[in-house]
């Protein structure tokens, strides 16, 4: 199956984030590794998008809960058996 947002394909996850908020994912949440310099860089772009644009945060918040409620299997949450614990074979041992 394949997804279009517009006439552009989403080939993976980030693909479709992207074209969903018309910027990259990159944007708001950086990268591993970047400079000072970069984040300034990053940060201030981020706001010129946000001055510009000033429904895009309303915009998505609806659209991660129209998600959400599309997929409400989102959230199943399978409890783990918690391991047991493990006794120490040094006990009573003197230092």
């Amino acid at each position: 199956m394949r997804t279009f947002i517009g006439r552009q394909q989403a080939i993976s996850t980030e693909d479709f984030a992207e074209l969903a908020l018309g910027t990259p994912v990159e944007l708001w949440l950086g990268v591993d590794g970047e400079t000072d310099e970069e984040r300034a860089a990053r940060l201030d772009a981020a706001r010129d998008i946000l001055a510009d644009s000033p429904d895009l945060a309303d915009d998505l918040v609806r659209m991660a809960a129209q998600v959400i409620e599309d997929n409400p299997d989102l959230f199943d949450v399978i409890p783990l058996a918690r391991p047991a614990r493990r006794r120490s074979a040094r006990r009573g041992v003197a230092a």
